[in-house]
């Protein structure tokens, strides 16, 4: 019990007993004593929460696994009332919160402003809040709270990678066939006009055609085959490990000045494999490839291939929520979707097993005429069972690039993989080495 609502229970005990035995004046006034505090102070609290406001901005609500985020809190105090203190508690599910705060003596209308800084380390969507705000009277009396619900979400996309330069899928030669197939991207490939519909982009419109029909007609376009990139993420629940670990938090000194700490990836295939799809979805788009990306975790999505940057955006937040508690194999997942992609395109298979259906994605890949690469984790490595090395045979037998990825890997230095390594004197630009970090 609080020492001030001891103090009150002891006043109206002595007052109560002394007036019932003696009926002393004296006993009465401090009977009347307990009761006029504990009606003010009551009073008091509930006046002066009712004027407390906490406002949460945050001057952006993306960000990667690694960064600092900065938030800023305003305590504001509408009523007239003094408040002898204010706790603020940040209740939002981010890993390491900043944000909680007690203030001691604010005055009526006056606020108090300040910064919060968190160090990301884990990715998905996390509102900003729920907010508790707390108060009480200035005998200690009574105390009492309520809460803020949140009204932003930050995403925390994964941790990205700086690549140099990766293994480039030749796709098909220079000058094939155009594959008949419309693209809302502007491209090299004319189709046709048709006419406007409103939305449409004005460089697209077709002014000679225009002129001379006497309405607006907008061009449009075709994909091409070498163009696109896709990014296949192994989801299944079964390939999986990790190895358990500990973040550390990081004190605020040490992000001061916005000062990023040195963030290490969990010993987890689902982490690895994540930022580097990531990273590679954030590398082709950089080299102005169309990409696309297909997984199955907790949700089948496949985003179509594009080259803005609004697609590494739509990537990124898709990879942000991405669970391991999928039921489809590498070679089902291929099977489902591969048969919709352009000949010629290139298929990056970022996985963990161990299983012979990579090697049967790999085979229905190349029967479909599309050109596959496959990042491979060594599952021994992060405290799974072994295997790797008979995978990585089978695909040097089918002239398959394959990248391995061990745990505690340098992922900007095990993907930035240069031609000179890729070209080799007696092997053909499909039978590469492989490459392992």
């Amino acid at each position: 019990m609080r020492p001030g609502r001891i103090l009150l229970a002891l006043i109206l005990v002595i007052g109560s007993v002394g007036v019932l035995t003696t009926g002393s004046v004296m006993y009465s006034r401090f009977l009347y004593l307990g009761v006029l505090l504990a009606v003010a102070s009551w009073v008091w609290t509930r006046w002066a929460v009712k004027g407390l406001r906490v406002n949460r901005n945050a001057r952006i609500e993306r960000a990667n696994v690694g960064d600092i985020f900065e938030e800023k809190f305003e305590v504001i105090n509408n009523s007239r009332a003094i408040v002898p203190w204010i706790e603020i508690i940040n209740q939002s599910l981010i890993p390491f919160g900043a944000g909680s705060r007690v203030f001691t003596y604010v005055g009526g209308h006056q606020n108090q402003v300040y910064l919060a800084r968190t160090w990301l380390t884990r990715r998905g969507g996390f509102p900003l809040g729920p907010t508790r705000i707390s108060t009480g009277d200035p005998f200690g009396f009574f105390s009492t709270s309520k809460e803020i619900a949140p009204k932003q979400t930050l995403i925390v996309f994964p941790v990205i990678f700086e690549i140099k330069s990766f293994i480039f899928p030749p796709g098909l030669l220079p000058g094939g066939q155009v594959i008949r197939r419309k693209s809302s991207d502007i491209t090299p490939h004319a189709a046709g006009v048709r006419e406007y519909v409103h939305g449409d982009a004005m460089k697209r419109i077709h002014w000679p055609t225009s002129a001379r029909r006497n309405q607006l007609m907008v061009k449009e376009f075709e994909q091409d085959p070498q163009a696109e990139i896709w990014l296949y993420l192994d989801s299944q629940k079964d390939v999986h490990y990790s190895k358990p670990h500990q973040v550390e938090e990081v004190s605020v000194e040490a992000m001061m000045f916005r000062k990023r700490p040195k963030f290490k990836l969990p010993p987890s295939t689902l982490e690895y494999s994540i930022s580097i799809t990531a990273s590679l979805a954030h590398y082709f788009i950089g080299q102005r490839r169309a990409v696309g990306y297909v997984s199955a975790g907790q949700t089948f999505s496949v985003l179509s291939a594009e080259h803005s940057e609004r697609q590494e955006a739509k990537i990124l937040e898709t990879l942000a929520f991405v669970e391991a508690n999928g039921s489809l194999s590498i070679a089902a997942l291929v099977a489902v979707q591969a048969s919709q992609l352009p000949q010629g395109s290139s298929v990056i298979l970022v996985t963990p097993t161990v299983r012979p259906d990579l090697i049967h994605a790999v085979d229905d890949l190349q029967r479909r005429f599309l050109r596959p690469v496959v990042v491979l984790l060594e599952a021994e490595t992060f405290g799974g069972v072994r295997g790797t090395d008979n995978l990585i045979s089978s695909l040097r037998e089918r002239r398959v690039p394959v990248v391995t990825i061990k745990c505690d890997a340098d992922l900007t230095q095990a993907l930035s993989i240069l031609p000179a390594t890729v070209n080799s004197q007696d092997m053909s630009p499909w039978q590469t080495p492989v490459l392992s970090q």
